[in-house]
């Protein structure tokens, strides 16, 4: 048991530590304007490995589940420009996605399963029937923390493979979000105003996100309305 909960209870107590020690304090957009020419410099001078030491900084992050997504993923933008950063942004952020998945998977979703009751059973039975479309329509709207989204599917026994496809794709909208807002970041800080992190609940920008979300469930309207009209036929029938 110890063994299980060992890589979830360090993960929680890196986030602890972050907070704990003031780590939390130098993130913000004004160390990054400190420090711009300095994280330009870096990726001119070192490229693909630039770009590796920024994935892996990200999944740290999220593994841990710091709350500095949303600033990272500006910062993705601003040193890698707006269709690399996108998907540079989206690599890290999905394996530190995976890392929580498998750490609260492995801590406590065989144990939750086992000692569920019904009721917690048939709904994991509900969520896997559909689980491509509500892992979607999880990941494109902006409605749960980021780490919630990451540890829920661990306890409804989705599968890895399931989790990270979703998950890589599930977020693309969202980050090229962001990630267009840190591509203009120089400009912003010339100006001297502070990027909106808020910009992605602005009508034009979240409705076709919503559109996308929408459409996700489709698949599960489609089987819903059809087992209704099978029940009614059989009704009928007899």
């Amino acid at each position: 048991m110890l063994k299980k909960i060992l890589p979830l209870a360090v993960l929680v107590a890196g986030l602890v530590l972050f907070f704990a020690t003031g780590a939390h304090t130098y993130v913000s957009f004004q160390a990054i304007q400190e420090n711009r020419d300095f994280l330009l410099q870096t990726v001119e001078a070192y490229g693909v490995l630039a770009a590796l030491g920024y994935i892996l900084i990200y999944a740290v992050a999220t593994a841990f589940s710091l709350p500095v997504g949303a600033l990272l993923t500006v910062v993705g933008g601003f040193m890698f420009g707006l269709w690399a950063g996108t998907l540079i942004v989206a690599l890290g952020a999905t394996l530190g996605a995976v890392a929580l998945f498998v750490a609260a998977k492995t801590a406590f979703g065989d144990m939750l399963r086992a000692k569920a009751g019904p009721w917690l059973k048939k709904m994991e039975a509900g969520f896997k029937e559909d689980a491509v479309s509500y892992l979607l329509v999880l990941r494109l709207v902006p409605l749960f923390p980021f780490f919630v989204v990451n540890l829920v599917p661990a306890f409804f026994g989705v599968s890895l493979r399931l989790f990270t496809a979703t998950t890589f794709f599930g977020i693309l909208p969202g980050t090229f979000v962001y990630v267009s807002v840190g591509n203009g970041l120089g400009a912003i800080f010339d100006r001297g105003e502070t990027p909106d992190l808020g910009i992605i609940f602005n009508a034009e920008v979240l409705t076709p996100i919503v559109g996308l979300a929408l459409l996700s469930l489709v698949p599960v309207i489609y089987k819903r309305l059809r087992k209704r009209g099978g029940v009614a036929n059989n009704n009928a029938a007899s």
